[in-house]
């Protein structure tokens, strides 16, 4: 969990911080046990006792001057000899052999003799057990090192982190477009804020929401916007943030993000990333994750169980709702599905002038124009192309983003870098250039394409030319004769190579897959085939990994097949003919285009219109 920095703990090991209190401890049991060692070391009684050979003890002992021993496993003889004028000594001697007339002579002697058995001295005793207490010291201090971290020795505890007061906060505002999601959003803000309003109506609150959506399309952001417009506390992690390489980690992680939930309610729980642990139980052919499934009913338990309390809100973000486990999305866990849709040109509009406010933009860049020319962009690419925008002018030299550099930037974004340093000879240079301009030419003459943006024959990724168009304005559904003209448009290289030089070349591969695919969904999926009917055949196609459809199956017989296969080639032949009928009678037109791209590179829909002299409005067809 995050602090505030003006509370955080001061950083140790700086002139001016304190030490850490276990530091200090540890520090000073360490120099105890030193200490310790070095004391039983100086003062070891043994040291007082002298030592003679035993050949030097048998002359003492013939002597008489041996009062007493005492011998200790048959191995050593510690005594006290008579001295001059009356003073005892003692002594200790090592016995080398196995005496076995020693007692007698000591008896003979009228010795007092003892038995003993060897005991450890201090100093024997530190040295054998100073290494256990050493390594367990050091054991201890790694542990007390670990948990201080938090990195170790606490895999179990959640590691969400807290948004803070002190935070940059992020409001509905800053979000462009989504007004449907931001409304169901702020319902839940609303009763987190005033839970009294609502359960005086007797209403319940979705317990669990779901943020559904295509990469890049916001769903972290209004997750932020959520923290920022909420007063209530804010956890937020990610799905993988459970996942670990000991078992039972990912459970006891989400009770412990629950407990924290509980004990700061009313709060929101974000977790990004859901289908990371929220997978299908069971998936696959060698059956489901033990561990990630542990953790998935650990969810489930606690977003509905016997021991849930109100207060706790979920919030999930997902782009993938079709793998998460059909138990997560049950009315009582996620309630509530909010789409996060990608943006229309709207939409595309506000975020790109959200982004261009944090820039110096030139006052003749059209952010209108920019969002008709970028069909297809969630709001993470709209960011990104404003960047590469700016990046291109700081190259230049420039104070501030002009529109070549947000042209760039799109056409870096949607089709790679240019490929300026590329040595292409010129017979490649031409007939990349004729290629081109058959997709370009026909754009005038088909009255359901849209219009022609830009065509160029300088390379950008695995292209060595495009003929972009644009639509006028954004289209969610697309009629039969829009498919036909797009399938005679992809046919347009085809038919320029096959004019001028007779034969086709590997660049057209790409445009006949284009073609071929739709063809092949017009037949089977969308019912635009005469000859088959509005019938869909063949199912759709799901990942084995979801356990769903091990098999796929046609679900149509062989003679359907075989004129499912004559239905898409005629679509096609039709389209081949189409492009090269109009390429043909506009042969000269195909010509004047490609040396113009020779010479220029790229040219611009309003260049090739003053070039033949075209009206605003398309041609009618040849």
């Amino acid at each position: 969990m995050e602090h505030d920095d003006n509370n955080s703990p001061k950083e140790p090991g700086k002139p001016g911080f304190p030490a850490p209190k276990g530091a200090r401890i540890s520090l000073i049991v360490f120099v105890s046990l030193i200490a310790v060692s070095v004391a039983l070391f100086m003062f070891d009684g043994s040291s007082r006792t002298s030592s003679i050979p035993y050949s030097a003890f048998l002359d003492h002992l013939n002597e008489g001057n041996v009062e007493s021993v005492k011998i200790v496993d048959q191995r050593i003889i510690q005594g006290k000899l008579n001295g001059k004028g009356g003073v005892s000594q003692e002594f200790s001697s090592l016995i080398p052999y196995l005496d076995a007339d020693l007692l007698l002579r000591l008896k003979e002697k009228g010795v007092r003799i003892e038995g003993a058995s060897a005991g450890m001295s201090p100093l024997r005793l530190i040295g054998e057990l100073f290494p256990w207490f050493f390594g367990i010291f050091l054991i201890w201090m790694v542990f007390r090192q670990m948990q201080g971290n938090n990195k170790a020795f606490s895999f179990g505890k959640s590691r969400a982190k807290r948004y803070l007061d002190s935070d940059k906060k992020i409001k509905f505002e800053d979000v462009a477009g989504q007004k449907e999601a931001k409304y169901e959003l702020l319902e839940v803000v609303d009763y987190l804020k005033n839970p009294q309003k609502f359960v005086k109506m007797g209403a319940r609150i979705p317990k669990g929401v779901l943020l559904v959506g295509m990469p890049g399309t916001g769903k972290t952001l209004l997750a932020k916007a959520v923290a920022g417009e909420a007063d209530v506390p804010f956890f937020h992690m990610s799905g993988s943030d459970f996942v670990e390489m000991f078992v039972g980690v990912g459970a006891s992680r989400v009770r412990d993000l629950f407990d924290q939930g509980r004990k700061s309610a009313p709060c929101i729980l974000f977790i990004d990333e859901l289908d990371a642990v929220g997978r299908t139980r069971g998936a696959g052919y060698g059956g489901g994750h033990d561990e990630r499934e542990q953790t998935l009913n650990q969810m489930l338990v606690e977003m509905d169980g016997f021991d849930t309390k109100d207060g706790v809100i979920i919030l999930a973000a997902t782009n993938r709702p079709d793998v998460l486990d059909p138990a997560l999305l049950r009315p009582g866990r996620f309630d509530r599905q909010v789409v996060v849709a990608m943006p229309d040109i709207q939409e595309r509009e506000d975020i790109l002038k959200i982004h261009m406010a944090k820039v110096p933009v030139n006052m003749s860049v059209d952010a209108q124009y920019l969002a008709r020319a970028t069909p297809g962009m969630s709001g993470a690419d709209l960011a990104n192309m404003v960047n590469e925008a700016t990046l291109f002018a700081v190259r230049r030299g420039r104070e501030e983003v002009e529109m070549q550099d947000f042209e760039e930037a799109r056409d870096k974004i949607l089709m790679g870098i240019a490929r300026t340093s590329l040595v292409i000879s010129e017979d490649d240079k031409k007939a990349t250039a004729y290629h081109e301009a058959g997709h370009a030419l026909l754009h005038y003459y088909l009255d359901n394409a849209d219009p022609l943006h830009k065509v160029t024959i300088v390379p950008r990724g695995r292209a060595l030319g495009l003929a972009l168009s644009l639509p006028e304005k954004d289209s969610y559904s697309r009629s039969k004769a829009w498919i036909d003209d797009r399938i005679v448009i992809s046919y347009g290289g085809y038919a320029a190579e096959t004019i001028i030089y007779g034969e086709t070349t590997t660049g057209t591969a790409q445009d006949l897959r284009q073609a071929t695919e739709l063809a092949r969904k017009m037949v089977c999926e969308w019912g635009m085939a005469e000859e088959l009917g509005a019938v869909a055949y063949g199912q759709e196609e799901e990942p084995i990994f979801l356990g769903k459809e091990i098999a796929q199956h046609k679900g149509y017989s062989e003679d359907t097949a075989m004129r499912i296969d004559k239905a898409i080639f005629r679509i096609l032949e039709n389209a081949k003919s189409r492009a090269i009928d109009i390429l043909t009678k506009n042969h000269d037109q195909l010509v004047k285009l490609a040396e113009e791209l020779i010479r220029k590179e790229t040219l611009l829909d309003d260049e090739i219109k003053e070039l033949f002299g075209f009206a605003a409005k398309k041609l009618s067809k040849a």
